[in-house]
């Protein structure tokens, strides 16, 4: 990994930004000689569906024809 002096990085923090953008690698930035930030491209987070996130929005009735009644079912219809 790449790493670039605060003082460097200062004077052309704009030229860092795209080439590390391009180049996809991170830059470590030092301050005297010891890691003080670190500069890492942007990546879109991934969508991945969570299993059983929704398992308490939703209740099921055994019997969908109940909760109505049977005189607001046949209406529905």
């Amino acid at each position: 990994m790449k790493t670039m002096a605060v003082s460097e990085f200062k004077a052309h923090a704009l030229r860092v930004l795209d080439e590390v953008a391009t180049s996809r690698e991170a830059i470590i930035i030092t301050k005297r000689g010891k890691p003080l930030a670190q500069v890492v491209p942007h990546s879109k987070p991934e969508m991945k569906p969570v299993p059983g996130k929704l398992a308490d929005a939703f209740f099921f009735e055994k019997d969908i024809v109940a909760p109505l009644g049977e005189g607001l079912w046949e209406a529905c219809k």
